[in-house]
């Protein structure tokens, strides 16, 4: 909108548009400002949400102990929670998850974003908007959602270390 102003003015200053034509150009920005759905209270919820993390990937495997072991001992990623079907080695702050999986070949279970002020509520809301699929409605703390393009992407706060149960 800036811009659009500018040029207006520069424009005016040049002789290329007269006093009428700059009111009218700007009074057309400023409805167009006021009718916006950006504007209006209903929106006024963010629409955008920063991801500051890659908190972690997880990946689905034929053999957990297998993956695990690499993992461990190649990495030096030390184990830090375990059940008899995830583990969740560590990577710095972030973590790599290891799943079991079901007679599937190996791959990519989800990966995590720690957002900024995460509140889910509005997260879940914005992507609502956006028609995508949210895999789990009752969790404040994290949940998951599929992209556009069908990956899972899991979001929660910058902290969020998991769960294994």
């Amino acid at each position: 909108m800036i811009s659009q102003i500018e040029t207006l003015l520069y424009d005016f200053e040049k002789g290329q548009i007269s006093r009428r034509q700059v009111a009218v150009s700007l009074a057309a920005i400023t409805a167009g400002v006021l009718v916006s759905p950006l504007s209006r209270a209903e929106d006024a919820a963010p629409q955008s949400f920063p991801a500051i993390t890659l908190n972690h990937v997880t990946v689905r495997v034929p053999d957990l102990q297998k993956t695990s072991r690499f993992y461990q001992e190649f990495f030096q990623m030390p184990l830090r929670q375990h059940a008899p079907t995830v583990h969740i080695l560590g990577v710095g702050k972030s973590f790599f998850g290891i799943e079991q999986g079901n007679g599937e070949p190996a791959h990519l279970d989800h990966y995590d974003f720690g957002i900024a002020h995460f509140n889910a509520d509005q997260i879940r809301a914005a992507l609502r908007k956006r028609n995508l699929e949210i895999q789990d409605e009752r969790s404040s703390e994290s949940f998951k959602f599929r992209d556009p393009d069908g990956f899972v992407v899991q979001v929660n706060g910058p902290d969020y270390v998991g769960h294994v149960s």
